[in-house]
């Protein structure tokens, strides 16, 4: 199956919450309107053709340029029937990154939800135990954001011209 063909399969389906598409290296992306990942989510599982039954990952994704569109939540699917892999992402404001959980379609999704939750501060509506996984529970901040500086700019021992800069 191509990704012409899965792409087809889904548009004819949910094209009204599709907001675009590419590929890259090989792997369909499909960008999705995130009020619906777990209809689509739960159709791309349950599909008899397409059959995306494994959750490989779930992931965050931090574009602090994109307004309205900083945290992006990306899925990726493969399907064993097909041996397909499909990639959808879901952007979400930073005032508000909340998006529907999917534990009850996929099991694994648990953890990795509670780790981009962790990282990215996205919250999972109706989740069964959304709490930080890796960092301390005092911090109020998440980590993989790109918020902070990177270099102390305050730093006197540190010669730019070392670095490529002048």
């Amino acid at each position: 199956m191509t990704n012409e063909d899965i792409y087809k399969r889904i548009s004819d389906h949910f094209s009204s919450y599709i907001i675009a598409s590419d590929e890259t290296f090989g792997i369909l992306n499909i960008e999705i309107n995130p009020n619906k990942n777990t209809e689509i989510l739960q159709w791309l599982k349950e599909d008899s053709i397409l059959q995306f039954s494994f959750l490989t990952n779930i992931a965050g994704i931090h574009y602090p340029d994109s307004t309205e569109r900083e945290i992006a939540v990306v899925y990726q699917l493969h399907s064993w029937r097909n041996n397909s892999r499909l990639r959808l992402k879901a952007y979400l404001s930073i005032d508000n990154p909340t998006i529907d959980s999917i534990v009850h379609l996929y099991n694994g999704a648990n953890w990795m939800e509670r780790e981009t939750f962790d990282f990215f501060g996205v919250n999972f509506k109706n989740h069964p135990d959304l709490r930080r996984i890796l960092n301390e529970d005092s911090m109020d901040y998440f980590p993989m954001r790109k918020e902070h500086p990177l270099e102390d700019a305050t730093r006197e021992d540190k010669d730019d011209r070392f670095f490529g800069r002048f």
